[in-house]
């Protein structure tokens, strides 16, 4: 493919948004001339009629419609390819991982991140992502890996590093009444309001953030979503909305018109993971994963231990536990091993797909 193909090309998909030759060519930074130049072109190479033109509108033949389907995929991706390879030039690096993440990331990942920039030549670009839309931006291809909380089913997904599960807190206003008590039951949740991420994330990652009934089959009220952790605390702190966290985020984010409530009860925890595509793995992301066993492999906090020893309190404003490090809304610990589609293992201490689960 020439470069006079792929102007042919770019030309048709940006007339096939604007569907003004006018537009296209200011877009384009061409003349008029240009645009009917490169689409003639191009019907010529294709064979038949592409564009329909009138004294009044533009339109695609039923023919450039479908050949616009088709192609747009297949230049967006060498558009991406192109653009990796001259990031990659300009910053003099091998590689480039783009990593989506919820809230904020913390200490023991960015070292994580440190080692792979500086003995793999791989740097990193991060971004956050929805709070509601977990999956979207790696199965979209605009992220290659996000670390969010699990579950996360779809076979397109790969889990390549699982964090061991956090305990869960009940975020509410200085001034309710469950923050005099210092604790709740798993019962009461039915009386409050609980915020939850909006967006299109599936419905089971949905009903694992807030409950639909408590476990005597109450139902529980959620009336407004959140799309980011400071959003949702801003309403807590307003007293009309209760919100579940994780205990490393309350650790991170003590306020003191919100008090972090342990709950009796509520025995499902979060857990976070290093998700990507399944068709779209990298040395550099099995790198990553097993940077960050090994960094949390250091000792500093043991498997399925985070947050149990100091679980009988509630974190407020006068009151922080010791933890590891955390990714947004719930936390980051030390890794069971990572997970996939696969159905097998990878033996200890390897970094390998293995089952996806939640």
């Amino acid at each position: 493919m020439n470069q006079v193909h792929v102007q042919e090309i770019e030309c048709l998909l940006v007339l096939a948004d604007e569907l003004h030759f006018g537009r296209t060519a200011t877009r384009l930074g061409c003349s008029q001339s240009r645009v009917s130049q490169l689409v003639a072109s191009l019907e010529r190479r294709v064979g038949v009629r592409l564009v329909d033109r009138t004294s009044r509108r533009v339109s695609l033949s039923p023919f450039g419609a479908q050949f616009v389907d088709e192609v747009r995929p297949a230049y967006e991706t060498l558009s991406t390819v192109i653009t990796r390879a001259r990031e990659r030039a300009g910053s003099g690096t091998l590689q480039r991982l783009r990593i989506g993440f919820h809230g904020s990331v913390y200490e023991e990942v960015t070292e994580a991140f440190r080692r792979l920039r500086a003995h793999h030549d791989v740097t990193m670009a991060l971004s956050e992502i929805p709070l509601g839309s977990p999956f979207s931006a790696v199965l979209d291809g605009q992220v290659d890996a996000v670390v969010v909380e699990l579950p996360a089913t779809d076979p397109a997904l790969t889990c390549g590093f699982r964090f061991p599960p956090q305990d869960r807190l009940l975020a509410v206003a200085s001034s309710h009444p469950l923050a005099a008590a210092g604790r709740a039951d798993v019962e009461e949740l039915a009386g409050l309001d609980l915020l939850h991420p909006a967006g299109e994330a599936p419905d089971d990652w949905k009903a694992a953030r807030v409950p639909r009934t408590t476990p005597a089959g109450v139902p529980v009220r959620s009336t407004t979503g959140i799309t980011t952790v400071q959003e949702g605390l801003a309403l807590v702190a307003s007293g009309g909305h209760a919100m579940l966290v994780c205990r490393p985020l309350a650790e991170r984010a003590v306020r003191g018109d919100v008090r972090y409530l342990p709950v009796d009860g509520l025995d499902e925890p979060s857990q976070m993971a290093l998700i990507w595509r399944t068709d779209r793995g990298s040395r550099q992301l099995l790198m990553l994963a097993r940077l960050l066993r090994e960094e949390f492999d250091r000792g500093r906090a043991p498997v399925g231990a985070v947050g149990v020893a100091a679980s009988a309190g509630p974190v407020g404003p006068a009151a922080s536990v010791a933890s590891a490090g955390a990714v947004g809304p719930v936390g980051l610990a030390a890794s069971a091993g990572p997970v996939g589609p696969a159905a097998s293992v990878a033996p200890a201490g390897a970094v390998g797909p293995v089952p996806l689960a939640g």
